[in-house]
């Protein structure tokens, strides 16, 4: 079976964010005043062959911890979810 992981990977908090203070300044600049923060992370979908949707997210979770997250300054999430033919 197939199954897409969606995985959302973001900074920890206190971790300083200079893409997000970048677009911040940018936003007030267009007069949204009203913006108090802006976090920037990274968003990925990962279509996997799986025996079962257990199989599959045990799998996503390797990923993250091995490759794709880095734990210092990073935390992430994710659902997996059979893909319907």
């Amino acid at each position: 079976m197939k199954y897409r992981g969606k995985v959302v990977i973001t900074l920890k908090p206190g971790v300083f964010d200079p893409q997000g203070a970048t677009i911040c300044n940018a936003l007030h600049a267009l007069s949204y005043r009203e913006v108090e923060e802006v976090k920037t992370g990274k968003y990925l979908e990962i279509i996997l062959e799986s025996e079962n949707c257990s199989q599959a997210e045990k799998r996503i979770q390797e990923m993250c911890d091995r490759l794709l997250c880095n734990s210092v300054i990073e935390s992430y999430s994710y659902q997996v979810e059979e893909v319907k033919s």
